[in-house]
């Protein structure tokens, strides 16, 4: 497979057409064509110079180079009218999950990072399906185009990224900040790094790479449980990074970077929505700059656990308020389009398998 034109950098696109003896105003063009202007065929593009549009032409058609403009299999609106996912077939027919909601007076895209994920989450429909693989930058930075082209068919944009979709960001991490070098390029999509959160289970090395390295993105942790005991239960990448390690390195990261993190809390009845729960937390983070979400639980075929009751939330939430930590309990989002991390991929691969087992059955049967 040739190398794609997406996993370059302004800086790499520049370097590269200057070695093949373009200008560099052209690099300035083809930068434009393909990160600000989103377009999936740049020879499309009407008024291209002959030096680059030969270039382009050679480059694409001889097999040099490529551009990552995934087919979508799958585009399916919330009954909300706020929500949309869709599922995107990569070159290689791995397929992965870009949702868009909108809010008042702006709109977000959930990017995945990976084919799969390798922490094994129990509740999370990607962690139930295992590791594929890495996603690299132009297939990340094509999930933003994606949602950027259908916001402007609507006469809308693209405001917030949240590299919560499938995968773990900080797995992938290289990839992922080579993704948002191009994605917060001020000449190209042009997304503000106060706009971009990056959530991990809690892989210490990206926190503490991403601390050294000022990386200056929203970082959010999803904890989930309080003590390793009941966290190892449910996130089995507790085994390699526990509570205490995790929460030293989100220490370091408040001080080094001075930016608060968001930690994010799944609830689930009878497991980790109880008072002693809450006060636990509020321990656990003590002096820390953290706000934390609760989530609902998103429901998945793999997983038996259920969604707290709304009283429970909200004396979760009170709990926490009165210990002084910001808390928001979050609104669920695009349930009857599978919006949780993998549902969608995992509902279609279960019907396709329906699908095949059907037919093979049929084929069995009598004329």
């Amino acid at each position: 497979m040739p190398p794609s034109l997406h996993d370059l950098t302004f800086d790499q696109v520049t370097r590269l057409l200057t070695e093949e003896g373009l200008r560099p105003a052209h690099a300035k063009t083809l930068w434009n064509t393909l990160q600000y202007r989103s377009m999936t065929d740049p020879l499309a593009r009407p008024d291209l110079a002959p030096p680059l549009r030969r270039w382009l032409e050679q480059a694409l058609s001889g097999g040099a180079w490529t551009l990552d403009t995934p087919a979508v299999t799958s585009d399916v609106p919330s009954s909300d009218g706020l929500t949309r996912k869709a599922l995107l077939k990569l070159t290689d027919a791995q397929e992965i999950e870009t949702v868009i909601m909108g809010y008042e007076g702006r709109h977000t895209a959930c990017i995945s990072t990976q084919a799969g994920c390798a922490m094994g989450c129990v509740f999370c429909a990607t962690g139930q399906m295992g590791f594929v693989r890495h996603l690299r930058p132009g297939e990340i930075v094509a999930q933003v185009h994606h949602a950027r082209r259908v916001l402007a068919d609507e006469g809308k944009h693209l405001r917030n990224l949240v590299f919560m979709g499938m995968g773990e960001p900080l797995h992938n991490y290289d990839a992922v900040m080579t993704a948002l070098d191009i994605i917060t390029h001020t000449s190209g999509i042009n997304i503000g790094p106060s706009k971009v959160s990056i959530s991990t289970v809690g892989v210490v090395p990206g926190i503490r790479r991403l601390a050294e390295e000022g990386r200056p993105y929203n970082l959010a942790v999803s904890l989930h449980a309080a003590s390793d005991e009941e966290r190892g239960a449910i996130v089995p990448a507790n085994a390699k990074w526990p509570l205490a390690e995790l929460l030293d390195a989100c220490r370091e990261y408040n001080a080094r970077t001075g930016r608060r993190i968001f930690f994010a809390w799944t609830l689930i009845a009878g497991v980790n929505d109880s008072p002693e729960h809450a006060r636990r937390v509020a321990a656990l983070l003590h002096g820390l700059d953290a706000h934390v979400n609760l989530i609902p639980l998103n429901r998945t075929p793999g997983y038996a656990g259920e969604e707290s009751a709304d009283e429970a939330a909200d004396e979760f939430h009170r709990i926490l308020q009165s210990a002084g930590f910001p808390c928001t309990i979050r609104q669920r989002r695009g349930i009857d389009v599978a919006a949780g991390c993998g549902q969608l991929r995992a509902e279609k691969q279960r019907s396709r398998a329906g699908r095949t087992a059907a037919g093979a059955s049929s084929a069995l049967l009598p004329a």
